[in-house]
């Protein structure tokens, strides 16, 4: 394949690898989150961890916090679960409940976000794409198809209006 057509294309996906660490992300949501199976997951980060009130793992000198993020159509629930890039390990999962939300919307601007505003002392924002290529600042997964789901149930069934 020449240069131009790769350029077309975008960079190759690692099935396998993209594989392996879906399957350790499951493995360790189903450890903290009970009922995890429940749940369907999408790996996201959140930007500059200092600012969130949930613990971050083996304390990573970037300002980049990667995440396990479920969510159940059923309860309206999402579950974040902070972890590492090697999914080594992770901390202890926080819940939002639609009904206990005080609001939740997509962001657009400055970086496309999920943004959930649990009360009015702070928020979270998801960021949340196919797969990002820095393995050491985030997980190495291919989720289009979990995404686009993610992106439905989020918009459709989650978000305040």
């Amino acid at each position: 394949m020449g240069l131009f057509s790769k350029l077309l294309k975008g960079p190759e996906v690692d099935m396998e690898k993209s594989s392996a660490n879906a399957a350790k992300m499951r493995t360790l949501f189903d450890q903290v989150v009970e009922d995890g199976e429940r749940y369907r997951l999408i790996f996201g980060y959140t930007e500059d961890v200092s600012r969130f009130n949930f613990g971050f793992v083996h304390g990573s000198r970037t300002k980049i916090g990667n995440l396990i993020v479920g969510w159940d159509e059923d309860s309206r629930t999402i579950v974040v679960v902070p972890t590492v890039p090697d999914l080594s390990g992770c901390g202890e999962p926080t819940y939002y409940r639609r009904d206990q939300i005080l609001k939740a919307y997509r962001n657009k601007y400055p970086t496309e976000a999920f943004i959930i505003y649990p009360d009015r002392k702070g928020y979270i924002g998801i960021n949340a794409y196919d797969w990002l290529e820095d393995e050491s600042l985030y997980v190495y997964v291919a989720q289009k198809e979990e995404l686009a789901a993610f992106t439905d149930f989020f918009l459709n069934r989650f978000a305040t209006k």
